[in-house]
């Protein structure tokens, strides 16, 4: 036999404690920010006549902003499209 139980809203009561304590991230776990200084300079004009940043490796081997892919001699590519990405460096080894 099913059972209901009355469900009773009280207007105006005050919040439980425990729902209204604020939560303050911890600042002492976060990973610290890597950040990835290219090695190689220059660009060259892609077929859709856009300047992009050539391959680059980095001095740490963290990701740089913008990169697409990671190529197989872990150097970073910038292309804009799959087609050629990575040619002359061995390929792609991971789209980013």
């Amino acid at each position: 036999m099913l059972r209901l139980v009355p469900l009773i809203l009280v207007l105006g009561a005050a919040p439980s404690p425990l729902l209204a304590q604020k939560h303050e991230p911890s600042t002492s776990l976060t990973a610290p920010v890597r950040v990835a200084t290219l090695v190689e300079k220059g660009s060259y004009t892609n077929r859709e006549g856009f300047d992009v940043h050539r391959p680059a490796h980095t001095t740490n081997g963290a990701i740089p902003s913008g990169a697409t892919a990671q190529c197989r001699d872990g150097s970073f590519s910038f292309s804009m499209s799959h087609r050629g990405t990575c040619s002359h460096h061995g390929g792609v080894a991971r789209w980013l």
